[in-house]
């Protein structure tokens, strides 16, 4: 599968719970961390969910 990198540019503070739990399991915790994930569906759902907190490339 491929891959792709996902960073945050956002911060989570007055989001909703479910944002911030959704950033936390995406293994975003700093503004500026950059993680690589497969292309998985659940994976790109969750991406979809927080698109405005974070910045998305194909690799």
């Amino acid at each position: 599968m491929a891959k792709i990198k996902v960073t945050k540019v956002r911060s989570v503070i007055n989001r909703p719970k479910d944002q911030k739990q959704t950033m936390e399991a995406l293994g975003l915790r700093k503004i500026g961390q950059t993680i690589e994930h497969e292309d998985t569906p659940s994976i790109l759902g969750m991406i979809n969910k927080v698109n405005h907190l974070v910045s998305v490339e194909t690799k």
